[in-house]
């Protein structure tokens, strides 16, 4: 096994720690939306759990995932198996599936917003995907989510201004449906890891990334954080990870995500 890496990006920490997601779903589609999604879960197909259904995000499973970004000439993709739109549903509506996304907004509720921000809803200030699929995904399967900039802009005070997926909000709750049903695993971002197995589905601290501290994130996050009595600090990349991550990322797109790439340990 590899020792950890003494030298990272904050990227590499992120798609790292969210790899970790994905360690004992077994045989599932993983969706990574976004960079440094795609590359967590690639990077768990080939090292943590090699049981991951990965897709071309067109129609094919792959047997071992693309690189993001230009491919060689001769690049050759392994497809394994088709999987068309209505496949992708069978296995949505299955609960076989983990998707992690890249929300706009998150309440204190885990609810999340991909749609629009401000003012009216027929005549948003912002007006941004639409809600997609996000309200299937959230009821049928298990979702993380990332944030590359944890703050209140994000993390916000009240309810979501368009509310995409289900959350913990009792008065939202679909008829026939308890909290133990809703799979809202983990939200990644640049600060830590968290989840919502707090009091009450109380957002708390799961580790907080080196350099971080508690009160920076009390901060930047626009409702109450349980904080844990004890509070890890998020594992550094191996350098085993490092390399695959070289590999699935040769045009270092990954030093694009976040501002300036600061490092994983800050100084």
């Amino acid at each position: 096994m590899s020792t950890p890496a003494s030298d990272y990006s904050l990227a590499e920490l992120m798609i790292c720690a969210n790899a970790e997601a994905y360690v004992n779903d077994g045989e599932v589609l993983v969706t990574g939306i976004g960079v440094l999604q795609r590359l967590a879960a690639s990077l768990a197909m080939l090292t943590t759990n090699p049981g991951i259904m990965m897709t071309d995000s067109e129609a094919w499973i792959l047997s071992v995932p693309n690189p993001v970004g230009k491919r060689p000439a001769d690049f050759v993709q392994m497809n394994e198996n088709w999987m068309g739109f209505s496949r992708i549903f069978d296995n949505v509506w299955s609960g076989r599936r983990h998707l992690t996304g890249g929300p706009t907004q998150i309440d204190r509720y885990g609810q999340a917003n991909i749609s629009a921000m401000g003012g009216d809803y027929q005549k948003p200030k912002v007006q941004m995907l639409g809600v997609r699929g996000f309200p299937g995904n959230s009821i049928c399967h298990a979702n993380s989510y990332m944030v590359p900039a944890h703050g209140k802009r994000v993390f916000i005070e009240g309810e979501c201004d368009v509310v995409c997926t289900i959350g913990f909000n009792p008065e939202r709750l679909p008829k026939g449906y308890s909290f133990d049903e809703i799979d809202l695993r983990c939200v990644y971002t640049n600060l830590g890891v968290f989840d919502f197995n707090g009091p009450n589905r109380q957002m708390q601290i799961v580790s907080l990334h080196p350099g971080v501290s508690v009160e920076e994130v009390i901060e930047n996050t626009g409702f109450d954080v349980h904080v844990p009595a004890t509070i890890a600090v998020t594992k550094a990349p191996t350098e085993e990870q490092l390399a695959v991550i070289r590999q699935l990322d040769p045009h270092n797109l990954r030093s694009k995500q976040l501002k300036d790439n600061p490092p994983g340990v800050r100084l």
